[in-house]
């Protein structure tokens, strides 16, 4: 149940990380949620990508932590 959540959190900072950096990448005044962040289009940039990759990684992670248990 712990890797299955895990890998739940993990889709869902994918999806918002991948449909941010992709929001950013078409439009670069549009930052979303880290309209906050200092420093513009680099430092968001920067966040949606470490985001997207942690998000893949924790998710693949958990998936197969889930398979080896045999949980899939």
């Amino acid at each position: 149940m712990k890797y299955d959540l895990l890998q739940v959190v993990g889709m869902i900072l994918l999806a918002l990380a991948v449909q941010g950096l992709i929001r950013l990448l078409v439009d670069h005044q549009d930052l979303g949620l880290l309209r906050g962040l200092p420093g513009g289009f680099a430092p968001a940039l920067t966040v949606h990508v470490v985001v997207t990759v942690a998000g893949a990684l924790l998710a693949g992670w958990s998936h197969g932590r889930a398979k080896a248990l045999g949980r899939r």
